[in-house]
C-alpha cells in the first residue's frame, strides 16, 4: 500500500554551516546578516538542528543522523532533501545541484546511514552528470510528491530543470504538473516547497504566487480531484516559511505536520484550527538556519520510505 508519509526521516548535522555566496543569487529567502559571527552562526545552528532531531523524536518519529563531514566545507549540508530521494519504490535517485558548493554535499556515507536502516534499494538513478551541461534538478525543494495518486508539482526556476522533472516523473510513473511562480517583487521563486506543501488530505500553498491564471486553475483543479483541501497562506507568510512543511508520521500511525516555530507564528488561529482538522502540528525554532540559509524544516528532511 502506498504512503504518503514516512516515519522515518534522514538529517544531516552541519559541521560548517553558514551563508552561502553561490545560492544567494537565486534564493530570495536567505539574509546577509553579520551580527553574528561565522563561529556563532555553525554553533547556532548546531544547537537547532539538536533540538529539532529531539523534538521529532519526543513525537516518536524515526530520524536517521548523518554527521556532515568536516572537509570540505559545505555550508548547505543541512539540506540533504535537495541532493538524495529515496521512493517506495525502492528507488535511490542522486540530483543535479545548482551551486558547485552543493556538489559536495553527495556522500556516499549519508546514503548509507538510510541503506543500512533497511532501505529496500532496488535501482538507482544519478541524474548528476547534467550538471556538466547546465541543468538542474534539486530533489523534493524542485519536486512536491502526492504518492498516494501518483502525481509530482514542481515550478520551474533555475534550480527546476523542466526535461529533468519529466524524467523523473516518466521514471516512477507519476504525473507532471508544471507551473509557474513568483515572489511579491516579481523574482522567480528557487524551489517548490518554500510555496507549498502536501499532506494525506490538504495542501498549504501561497497562491498568490502562480500569477497565470490558467496554471493557478490547473493546480486548484488538481487539488480538488485528488480530495486536498486547500489552505492558503499569504506571500508574507510564505516568507516566514509557512509554506516549507512536510507531514511526517511516527510509529503508532498519527501524523504530524512539521515546521518551524517562525511559520507556526505566521499562521492565523483559524489556519491552525484547519490544519489541526487534518493534522498534528510540530514546529521547532530554526531561526539561524532560516535566515542564513534560505531553507527551514522540510529542506532539513529527507524522507526514507521503509515501510
Amino acid at each position: 500500500m502506498r504512503q504518503q508519509t514516512t516515519s522515518h526521516i534522514l538529517m544531516v548535522r552541519p559541521a560548517h554551516f553558514g551563508f552561502n555566496e553561490e545560492t544567494a543569487d537565486s534564493n530570495a529567502f536567505q539574509t546577509r546578516d553579520e551580527r553574528l559571527t561565522p563561529s556563532e552562526i555553525r554553533q547556532r545552528a548546531r544547537g537547532e538542528f539538536d533540538q529539532f532531531v529531539e523534538r521529532l523524536r519526543q513525537a516518536g518519529i524515526h530520524v536517521l543522523v548523518a554527521e556532515d563531514s568536516e572537509q570540505p566545507i559545505k555550508p548547505d549540508a543541512v539540506f540533504p532533501n535537495n541532493w538524495v530521494t529515496f521512493h517506495q519504490e525502492g528507488f535511490l535517485i542522486t540530483y543535479p545541484m545548482y551551486a558547485p558548493t552543493r556538489r559536495l554535499e553527495r556522500r556516499e556515507e549519508v546514503v548509507q546511514v538510510a541503506l543500512q536502516a533497511g532501505f529496500p534499494l532496488k535501482k538507482r538513478l544519478h541524474l548528476e552528470n547534467n550538471e556538466a551541461v547546465g541543468r538542474y534538478l534539486e530533489g523534493t525543494g524542485s519536486m512536491i510528491f502526492d504518492h498516494l495518486h501518483c502525481v509530482a508539482y514542481a515550478c520551474l526556476s533555475p534550480r527546476t530543470d523542466e526535461h529533468l522533472f519529466r524524467e523523473v516523473c516518466a521514471v516512477l510513473q507519476y504525473e507532471p504538473v508544471v507551473f509557474h511562480a513568483v515572489d511579491a517583487r516579481g523574482q522567480e521563486i528557487y524551489h517548490t516547497n518554500v510555496l507549498m506543501a502536501l499532506g494525506e488530505t490538504f495542501v498549504v500553498i501561497c497562491l498568490d504566487t502562480v500569477r497565470d491564471a490558467r496554471e493557478r486553475a490547473l493546480l486548484e483543479e488538481k487539488f480538488r480531484a485528488t480530495g486536498k483541501e486547500i489552505l492558503t497562506i499569504t506571500l508574507e507568510q510564505m516568507q516566514a516559511f509557512a509554506g516549507n512543511m512536510l507531514q511526517v508520521r511516527n510509529g503508532a500511525g498519527q501524523t504530524f505536520l512539521v515546521m518551524s516555530e517562525q511559520a507556526f507564528r505566521s499562521l492565523t488561529a483559524e489556519q491552525v484550527q484547519a490544519l489541526e482538522k487534518h493534522t498534528q502540528l510540530l514546529h521547532s525554532p530554526l531561526y539561524t538556519i532560516e535566515t542564513y540559509g534560505g531553507g527551514s524544516a522540510r529542506c532539513m528532511m529527507a524522507e526514507v520510505f521503509m515501510d
